[in-house]
């Protein structure tokens, strides 16, 4: 049974200090499915105490030790998989299958990468007369999103761990019970008190709290560039570390050599996944101005054969949208691109058919999309694709950077080596070629608006270590 109205703190499941619950809805139907605790700053003071003295004593074991813990998590988080998938369909509306296997599955993909990692890290080495040794940094503040809420969990918790910090989570409000779970899945694998805490609340109260909080020492934050730009502010007067995740609005050039029948498919399908909730999605198709009438028409069949309803039907592709705001204010984009003369190619305002309930989108296309409109420029956030045309590589890659976003890029084409000079001119954290699957060693993060620093892997346990030299040894 999920602790929904306790927080985890220093090893235990324990009451809030206020009784102030907030309410988590199935997108699927609109009904409230659970109520969580919802913490004020005393309960996060009590958190991130537990951290401060848990800290020390945490930062001092092996990497045998911490090895060893990571190992017991995976084992834990493997049986509770399923489970832990079929929340996620409750809380955020992903369809059954790929809840369990892609969204849950990613728990298990970045454990045995973080193990792999840690494995073959060397936290100190010797240059001239320097020991340049990396230590924890302390106690961190993890502030996660609902879109991919294990993985964005995991993406922080894991590499916090195999660092040596201690940490207090706050998941998004609007998808908590897949974090309970996973407080759950630590607690049994026997993380030491204090160094794992859980408190639920608004990102206005408890986030805003921990980037201000004199004793967090770095955050981690994945969610919009606006809350990006308050927690930065808020964190500035204790000049603490801080690693952002935020928006995009990621281009995907097909060069003129391209199989269109497949990339265009492809592109359109990676685009509506998750319900177009991914801020890494391929939004803006950027196609040869000659071939434009035909992506249009190949896209819009793509679109239109999503198989859009209920979650929990094995059929469904696309579930809904997270709330009732999302859906709305992707409604008012859908209607801003009509209006602003683009060209609806499937899809568009309101309900899918025979829809009644639920925060459902219909898959939509826009074509001859200009870089100006709204459609183009701002994220989205649902299956929504927007094709634009170029002139030339020069135009492509111009029209691919025009965008206060750089989070990632894709580039398709018959020629690899092509399509990587193109890549190397695109201004985005990561760029993927021919769809190639996410390499989790890899890093993930963005230029520009899109954010600092970097997630997956080393570039990801990095984040959570301090640099400290140590002059006085001997030449090596």
């Amino acid at each position: 049974m999920l602790n929904l109205l306790k927080f985890y703190i220093d090893g235990e499941w324990v009451a809030p200090e206020q009784p102030d619950c907030i309410d988590v809805i199935n997108p699927a139907n609109e009904e409230i499915v659970a109520r969580i605790a919802s913490g004020s700053p005393a309960d996060l003071n009590k958190a991130v105490a537990a951290a401060r003295r848990a800290q020390a004593g945490f930062a001092a074991t092996t990497k045998e030790e911490r090895l060893a813990l990571l190992k017991r998590v995976l084992a834990v988080y493997t049986a509770q998989r399923e489970r832990i998938g079929d929340l996620i369909t409750l809380e955020m509306g992903a369809p059954g299958m790929f809840a369990r296997n892609v969204q849950a599955g990613t728990g298990i993909s970045h454990l045995n990468k973080m193990i792999e990692v840690l494995d073959a890290y060397e936290f100190e080495s010797l240059k001239g007369t320097t020991m340049r040794r990396r230590e924890a940094i302390g106690v961190v503040g993890l502030i996660t999103p609902w879109n991919w809420p294990i993985n964005q969990i995991v993406c922080k918790v894991l590499p916090a761990l195999a660092a040596g910090c201690t940490m207090v989570l706050k998941p998004s409000e609007l998808a908590p019970l897949s974090a309970v779970a996973f407080a759950e899945v630590l607690d049994e694998a026997g993380v030491p008190p204090g160094v794992f805490n859980l408190v639920n609340g608004t990102g206005e109260t408890i986030g805003q709290a921990m980037a201000a909080h004199p004793d967090i020492d770095m955050i981690s934050l994945t969610g919009s560039t606006r809350a990006g730009v308050a927690v930065s502010e808020a964190a500035a007067r204790t000049i603490k570390r801080v690693s952002l995740e935020l928006g995009g609005k990621a281009p995907n050039i097909l060069l003129p050599d391209v199989d269109l029948d497949e990339a265009v498919s492809r592109g359109t399908l990676a685009c509506m996944r998750n319900a177009g909730q991914s801020c890494s999605a391929p939004t803006r198709m950027l196609v040869p101005v000659h071939e434009k009438e035909r992506v249009a028409a190949i896209a819009g069949t793509a679109a239109s054969a999503l198989r859009v309803g209920d979650p929990l039907h094995e059929a469904t592709e696309i579930g809904p949208v997270i709330s009732k705001r999302q859906y709305e204010r992707i409604q008012e984009l859908i209607r801003s691109g009509i209006e602003e003369g683009a060209t609806l190619v499937a899809g568009g305002a309101g309900m899918p058919e025979g829809i009644t309930r639920g925060y459902f989108v219909r898959p939509t296309v826009f074509a001859d999309v200009q870089p100006w409109m709204r459609i183009a420029r701002e994220e989205i956030f649902g299956p929504v694709l927007s094709i634009l045309s170029y002139e030339d590589e020069d135009d492509a890659v111009r029209i691919a950077n025009d965008t206060v976003y750089g989070l990632t890029a894709y580039v398709q084409s018959g020629d690899r080596e092509r399509a990587r000079r193109v890549a190397r001119r695109l201004r985005a954290g990561s760029v993927l070629i021919n769809y190639a699957p996410v390499d989790l060693n890899g890093p993930f993060g963005g230029y520009k608006q899109s954010g600092n620093g970097r997630e997956y892997g080393e570039f990801g346990l990095e984040e959570f270590l301090e640099v400290k030299g140590m002059v006085g040894y001997e030449a090596a």
